[in-house]
């Protein structure tokens, strides 16, 4: 079914008219947004967040509810893991598109020149913690839904915003769970737009899968004077660590997806590792002894033509050949998690139009990408079966994490403007 015939020049010139309109309440809204530090871990201030992007959604003609992720193991008293979501029915129940954001961020860090929660705008640009990844395309998308409603344009469809949390850690008690709840799902849902980051001119259409997974080394305590009468599961880790970096990278190098994977150097698979732990506390006295446990946690990303299957047996047989050559040499290996690859359909009817909206906006044509790591796209397609879905917002990717993050407030503006085309395109107009 293709909509779009629909929607006449003139709704669409009104409605960019609108975005430029409400363009500063928009920056307002994204400043009060970033003072809201939901930081991830430990979860802080969601609630907090979800009633501020609630009570907008609602100042603008939403149905507002908020999900709690009851049951799941960090949804705490402490922290409370808290979604929200809005709904503008149009004159039909069907087609509905979905535009999600998360609003959890990640830790501030060093290196900041500037308050990371204080929503500082200069030179063009919006400053704090989140504002890329991706507060931004959160504000993007709310006003220019409410961009829509402020012309008097009337969909057929509905329209659906949400807010959630925990993408940064996963999204379990994010869209994961609004998924496992029915409330992202093909039984209702057509379209999800991820206001990921995408540089406001490219289409994100998938990513990579990751698999984390967790070695444990297990030696004999003894006297560190005497360390020939232990077994220091530190110096096997360290083969394990070695064997990783010298065999089974180079031998990962040679491969290559056909995915269009930003930045290119990721079209390669890739292994990092993300934790090391072992022996006495850095902090307090130590005591001579000869480690006896120690591991290690690793973050391997794996390509669409990889089976995880095969990816599993690639480290089974690592550590197997390390035991067979050494008799000491004991472990145990766990599974964290797994994320498939995914990647919506190029020429699909949500690709195409997304892609005419950002040519139409910025002149130029928009290159299709795929993520080098994974966000909650790997729930609407495996949970919520919605084989629709991409990644499009404002912010600079490569500022995701980084300090002094920031989004330029043309591309906030330009891509309210893309959102809005994209939503009465796909939802058809009265």
């Amino acid at each position: 079914m293709n909509l779009a015939s629909t929607v006449t020049e003139k709704q669409e010139s009104a409605v960019i008219r609108e975005v430029e309109a409400i363009a500063d309440e928009m920056i307002a809204f994204l400043r009060g947004l970033v003072q809201i530090p939901t930081v991830n871990p430990p979860g802080k201030e969601y609630l907090a967040g979800a009633e501020f992007i609630g009570a907008r959604l609602k100042e603008f003609g939403y149905q507002v509810q908020y999900e709690a992720a009851e049951g799941r193991p960090e949804h705490t008293r402490a922290h409370p893991r808290v979604n929200v979501i809005g709904s503008m029915a149009g004159s039909k129940a069907r087609p509905l598109v979905h535009f999600n954001g998360h609003f959890d961020v990640v830790p501030v860090g060093k290196g900041w020149t500037v308050d990371a929660f204080a929503g500082l705008v200069r030179d063009g640009k919006l400053y704090g913690r989140g504002t890329a990844d991706q507060k931004a395309g959160i504000a993007a998308a709310i006003h220019a839904g409410e961009a829509i409603r402020r012309s008097g344009v009337k969909l057929l469809g509905t329209l659906e915003q949400s807010g959630t949390v925990d993408e940064e850690s996963g999204g379990f008690a994010g869209v994961a769970w609004l998924a496992e709840c029915g409330l992202i799902h093909k039984d209702r849902t057509d379209f999800v737009i991820i206001t990921e980051p995408s540089n406001v001119d490219r289409v994100c259409i998938g990513h990579r899968g990751v698999y984390w997974f967790k070695v444990i080394q297990h030696g004999r305590i003894g006297h560190g004077s005497m360390p020939h009468l232990g077994v220091n599961a530190a110096d096997h880790l360290a083969d394990v660590i070695h064997e990783i970096n010298h065999t089974l990278k180079p031998r990962i190098a040679k491969r290559i997806t056909n995915m269009p994977v930003e930045p290119p150097g990721s079209r390669r698979p890739s292994i990092n590792i993300n934790a090391v732990f072992g022996g006495q506390p850095e902090e307090g006295t130590q005591t001579p002894c000869v480690i006896d446990r120690a591991g290690a946690i690793f973050d391997r990303r794996f390509l669409a033509e990889e089976p995880l299957e095969e990816v599993q047996r690639e480290i089974h047989e690592l550590l197997e050949a390390l035991r067979r050559a050494q008799p000491a040499f004991q472990y145990s290996l766990e599974d964290l998690m797994v994320v498939h690859p995914t990647q919506t359909d190029p020429s699909s009817m949500l690709v195409r139009t997304v892609s005419q909206s950002i040519e139409e906006v910025l002149g130029k044509k928009a290159p299709l990408i795929a993520s080098p790591g994974t966000y909650d796209q790997k729930h609407v397609t495996r949970i919520g079966h919605v084989k629709d879905c991409i990644a499009y917002g404002p912010g600079i990717l490569d500022l995701a994490h980084q300090p002094d993050e920031y989004v330029v407030i043309e591309d906030l503006v330009n891509s309210a403007k893309v959102m809005a085309l994209t939503a009465m395109r796909l939802l058809g107009t009265a």
